[in-house]
């Protein structure tokens, strides 16, 4: 497997498991009877479960574009230095984008969203090139 693409199967299992601790969160707020059920008047989640899950769906969005991008560069036979890095680049980017995210830090998650963004630009050029 190239490095690329093990990258890719990597944030997507942290992308398929975001979903617990905001979860948890649910459940020990509403109990597990509202977490599986449709309350008509559901406690809040924590601010920070909230932020996550909102981080999570970002996450998602973004795996789409990733993944399209590296899986075509791989049927490309498009895999250099600049591929590499870039994909490490994303990985890091979004663990540290739903981290500071989760923990609420403006400028933090913003960079980092534009880090990994530009990760993926990077990919994309060497495919146009």
């Amino acid at each position: 497997m190239t490095t690329e693409l093990c990258y890719l199967v990597c944030i997507a299992v942290f992308t398929a498991i975001m979903w617990i601790p905001y979860i948890l969160n649910t459940i020990s707020v509403r109990g597990m009877q509202d977490a599986v059920g449709y309350p008509a008047d559901p406690k809040p989640l924590a601010a920070w479960a909230q932020r996550l899950k909102a981080a999570h769906y970002n996450a998602v969005e973004n795996l789409v574009v990733f993944a399209v991008l590296v899986l075509v560069a791989h049927l490309a036979g498009v895999s250099n230095d600049i591929t590499v890095m870039a994909v490490k680049v994303y990985v890091c980017a979004r663990i540290l984008h739903a981290i500071v995210y989760a923990a609420g830090i403006p400028w933090l998650r913003t960079i980092t969203f534009v880090v990994a963004w530009m990760a993926m630009l990077s990919i994309a050029w060497q495919l146009l090139s």
